[in-house]
């Protein structure tokens, strides 16, 4: 009785495997100097939240659909924080 339960434990786990899926996400992603941002995307950054914040780094992401939007490195004395934006300045999740 003991064996037949040891072997279906094993085919059990073996199924779960089998059905089990990886996807790898491959997103383009490329340096931007601050100063070549899109103007809508300064003009956020300028007012509102972070305004008086310093642009460190910027990339333009591609993703997998070819939809982008830029990923903004910001600093604030020795805070920091990471902003998405698409090209008309709105924030991207």
């Amino acid at each position: 009785m003991a064996l037949s339960i040891v072997s279906l434990i094993s085919i059990t786990k073996s199924d779960a495997m089998t059905n089990c899926r990886v996807e790898v996400l491959v997103q383009d992603k490329m340096s931007v100097k601050p100063e070549d941002l899109p103007e809508p995307i300064k003009s956020t950054l300028s007012a509102g939240a972070y305004a008086g914040w310093e642009i460190t780094e910027a990339f333009l992401i591609t993703k997998p659909d070819k939809t982008q939007f830029f990923e903004i490195i910001v600093k604030k004395g020795s805070e920091m924080s990471k902003i998405n934006l698409d090209k008309d300045g709105r924030k991207v999740e």
